[in-house]
């Protein structure tokens, strides 16, 4: 769009939040999200300060025909927060959470962070399954899933989800929760963005901490797969106690030793679910299958745990394309196969990762969630991490061609759909990604967003 003096470009009535138009000084520093690789411009970008301008936004988008894209940490590797010439609605400046210790339950503004919930939680000794990257917005990790470290005792973020307001794209705010729109919340449940704008959360709290046990001993990847595969095998004894993955990477920084500089790395990194003592007592023979490159283990305060890997990525630095499929074994081929493609890897700064599950993610039935299937015992994950913009397309291919070189191994060709590469797979892999379930979600899709106006997410069309 050339220009704001586009129709419906201009102001939005009743709105008192902040209009950012292209050509204002602020424009690019709000269009901005944490994927450098993201270069889209909105016709509008709207900051909200509460429910009611993300009413007015909503409002003002239907009168003129807009789509909508919806930034609440601005985190998601697709760049789904931003659109080009219609209107960003950035929650950005909702970031509100409110603890309610007697019921366990944390209320959670729209552009909330998981530093924000975790810091608040914590306080009173309590908190919520969240991501591994405080910086990570809760909206979008919530909507299609949430894997965090918690998940082996309390499941995925959505299984916390007890409740949503949502503003719809008729410019209504609803409450979804067991006992009204519960279809909508089961559809909030895993089916992304699709549905409308959640402007709050509401999530069951657990006692977790202050302290608990982080165990990551890093070993070579030249030094072979033997040490995965005892994880493996701890991890299949007890995924209802661990939340944990193993992490492949290159050695860096301070915190290794000179000669191991460079090194193609792999970090057995766990969270036990539980007692801190309790935790490392059993994690203990992971520490001691080999020579170690370095070892991070230790007990540690929750809330620090949950900021280890914010480092790694930090928002706007990074060119980033991430591919994840969910396995249904983790098999000695599988695990060779995961080394050669860290050995591969174009980019010192990309990461690959085997995630376990199991325990509580385990036990939700596939009809209970849009997330759908729980079956799947494990879950690969490649994510291209660069610079240099000349190195976009080796370092897609390695994310892509390792993401396919693992489709025998996969689950039903099941995806994770918070990392869905840069979304181009569509709608067939978000078909084949909620399964049975797929059909329900469309039905909700068209009761809620009949002409698709939110439609920048992994989309769900409506029926015509």
């Amino acid at each position: 769009m050339d220009s704001h003096e586009t129709t419906g470009m201009t102001g939005i009535a009743g709105f008192s939040g902040e209009i950012i138009l292209p050509g204002s000084d602020e424009y690019d520093t709000a269009r901005a999200v944490w994927n450098a690789m993201i270069d889209r411009r909105p016709g509008m970008i709207a900051r909200c300060r509460n429910s009611e301008d993300v009413i007015a936004a909503v409002n003002h988008a239907r009168a003129h025909d807009l789509p909508i894209s919806i930034r609440g940490g601005g985190h998601n590797v697709a760049g789904h927060a931003v659109c080009d010439d219609g209107l960003m609605i950035d929650l950005s400046g909702m970031r509100a959470v409110t603890i309610d210790p007697d019921n366990r339950i944390a209320s959670v503004e729209g552009g909330a962070l998981w530093a924000d919930v975790d810091s608040a939680s914590q306080s009173h000794g309590l908190a919520t399954p969240g991501g591994l990257i405080s910086d990570t917005g809760v909206a979008g990790l919530t909507l299609s899933g949430g894997i965090g470290w918690l998940r082996a005792k309390h499941g995925l973020s959505i299984d916390n989800l007890v409740a949503a307001e949502v503003v719809t794209a008729n410019g209504q705010m609803v409450r979804a929760s067991d006992d009204e729109n519960e279809d909508l919340l089961w559809a909030l449940k895993g089916g992304g963005g699709n549905f409308g704008v959640v402007t709050r959360f509401e999530f069951a709290l657990h006692p977790i901490g202050p302290e608990v046990m982080f165990v990551a001993p890093i070993y070579a990847v030249e030094d072979g797969p033997e040490p995965i595969r005892a994880w493996r095998d701890m991890m299949k004894e007890h995924g209802n106690l661990v939340g944990s993955l193993c992490e492949f990477s290159t050695a860096g920084g301070e915190d290794f030793a000179e000669k191991d500089q460079g090194k193609r790395v792999y970090t057995l990194a766990c969270v036990y679910n539980g007692d801190a003592a309790e935790g490392e007592a059993l994690l203990q023979p992971l520490r001691e299958l080999g020579t170690m490159v370095a070892d991070f283990s230790g007990r540690m305060k929750y809330c620090e745990v949950q900021q280890l890997f914010d480092t790694l990525m930090p928002a706007g630095d990074f060119r980033c394309y991430w591919k994840a499929r969910y396995l249904t074994d983790l098999s000695d081929e599988m695990i060779s196969l995961a080394m050669q493609n860290a050995l591969s890897a174009p980019s010192d700064n990309s990461i690959s990762s085997l995630w376990n599950f199991g325990g509580a993610t385990a036990e939700v039935p596939a009809a209970a969630t849009a997330f759908g299937d729980r079956s799947m015992g494990w879950m690969y994950s490649l994510d291209g991490v660069w610079t240099d913009p000349a190195d976009d397309a080796r370092n897609i291919a390695w994310s892509r061609d390792g993401w396919e070189s693992s489709a025998p191994f996969g689950h039903h060709g099941r995806a994770y759909l918070n990392f869905p590469g840069h979304g181009e797979d569509g709608d067939a892999l978000t078909r084949t990604s909620f399964g049975e379930n797929f059909q329900r979600l469309v039905e909700i899709k068209t009761k809620y967003d009949p002409h698709n106006r939110f439609r920048f997410n992994q989309n769900i069309q409506p029926e015509v």
